[in-house]
């Protein structure tokens, strides 16, 4: 359980009434949960799988299904979630049968609120690992980087890539880069990669899923670094849910201590699902007027939605670029300072490209990759490795683990998280700030 996910709960009961009492102390004592409520016990398994649930709750009335049959069948199923009974006082004689089948525990009814909420609470603390509660030395908790652009065509996979192989370099650290840029995956010819899992193949295996797995399923690069591709285009039949991309970002930040992003343009839910976890997000922009005005639009997005600005790194790409705009242009006209440039040299970038072999690798005395390689040392001394003690200390969530459970009128404000308001057509359109258009200068 991460420090950034919400309190994901599964109920399973045929009663309306169990449904508003779950919901009814849910909404007063446990902040930040995910509540699905499934009416037949047939559609619990499926709607498991997609929800990935940290707790289910099991009503004991089901209709045309017995109680422990059902607890049996799902338990093996769902090893990361706990479940926990909802009693009648009848049934209590059969609580020791029901935790041989898999159940963690009960609560009898009728449901009281506070009685309820300590218990969930329980069942969250008892999900920390042993060795954290007694402080002792923790894994590695990874850094995620996610790399965007305000449009296609600015060179985001390709100072991706390259950053992702400069800090393997340079760290010696195992690192990962995940393509998801579903519209437009170029990761595999980036790397000219053959073969190899996309997320489309994780996803069913999530509930089983731990470092050593994750590792074996994902093709390393002949440099060393893995790889996470995007699913072939148009195979997917439905929009990655964002609870299930948290997961696997969990997964693969106890994996690898650098987890590398290329999310391209963000349209749709699953990209945004990235930027939730971003410990860096690195917008790449062309010293160009139609660029400069996207990516204007885009800052503007993040900021109406209160993202966090500490976390937004702005990368000029191509900043040589003959009759390009000017740096003090740019961030004049943006309102957003600029955190690095990278020297214009398309073509050892189509070089590179078209070959498979990325510049870091084969031009090491290059002004492109002098750039690079600068850029990887910013982020270095900017996001030293941490242990998750240390992750969840900085975080600006707490774990949900460790939550008070204690009333509360309003939901706690999240700033960093992003609600994008219509994100099956990508980006919507956000007040543009003031200021005239950038000059370009000879």
């Amino acid at each position: 359980m991460s420090a950034y996910e919400a309190v994901r709960i599964l109920l399973v009961s045929a009663q309306e009434t169990v449904r508003d009492e779950v919901a009814s102390a849910l909404q007063s004592r446990l902040p930040q949960h995910q509540l699905r409520w499934v009416a037949h016990p047939d559609l619990a398994l499926g709607q498991a799988q997609d929800l990935m649930p940290h707790l289910i709750l099991v009503d004991d009335e089901l209709p045309g299904t017995s109680l422990d049959a059902f607890v049996r069948e799902l338990a093996p199923q769902v090893r990361g979630a706990a479940i926990l009974l909802l009693m009648e006082p009848s049934g209590l004689p059969q609580i020791s049968q029901m935790m041989l089948a898999g159940a963690q525990g009960f609560v009898p009814k009728p449901l009281d609120q506070e009685q309820l909420a300590n218990s969930l609470q329980g069942l969250l603390q008892a999900r920390v690992p042993t060795e954290a509660r007694m402080g002792a030395p923790t894994r590695s908790a990874g850094r995620v980087i996610v790399f965007a652009a305000a449009q296609g065509g600015t060179g985001c996979t390709t100072l991706a890539t390259n950053i992702a192989l400069g800090l393997s370099q340079q760290t010696a650290q195992p690192t990962v880069l995940v393509d998801a840029s579903y519209a437009a995956p170029a990761v595999d010819v980036a790397l000219n990669l053959r073969d190899g899992h996309s997320i489309a193949d994780l996803l069913p295996r999530l509930s089983r899923m731990d470092e050593e797995l994750a590792r074996g399923m994902l093709p390393r690069h002949t440099s060393g670094m893995y790889a996470l591709q995007a699913p072939p285009m148009g195979s997917l039949s439905a929009p990655i849910p964002r609870t299930q991309i948290h997961q696997v970002v969990d997964i693969l930040r106890r994996s690898f201590a650098w987890v590398i992003v290329d999310a391209g343009l963000p349209i749709g839910e699953a990209a945004w699902a990235w930027l939730d976890v971003a410990d860096r997000l690195v917008l790449s922009v062309l010293p160009q007027t139609v660029s400069l005005h996207n990516t204007r639009q885009m800052i503007a997005q993040l900021q109406e939605q209160d993202y966090r600005q500490d976390r937004v790194r702005l990368v000029v790409n191509q900043a040589t670029l003959v009759n390009g705009v000017k740096l003090p242009d740019i961030e004049s006209y943006i309102h957003f300072p600029v955190a690095e440039t990278i020297s214009a040299d398309q073509s050892l970038v189509t070089h590179a490209m078209n070959h498979g072999v990325p510049a870091i690798l084969s031009h090491d005395h290059s002004a492109l990759v002098r750039d690079y390689r600068r850029l990887v040392q910013q982020i270095v001394e900017e996001l030293p490795c941490r242990d998750i003690g240390k992750q969840q200390a900085d975080s600006p969530r707490q774990n949900i683990a460790t939550w008070p459970i204690e009333s509360s009128d309003t939901e706690p404000v999240i700033a960093w998280q992003i609600k994008p308001k219509h994100p099956a057509y990508g980006l919507p359109i956000a007040p543009t700030p003031k200021g005239d258009a950038p000059t370009i200068s000879n």
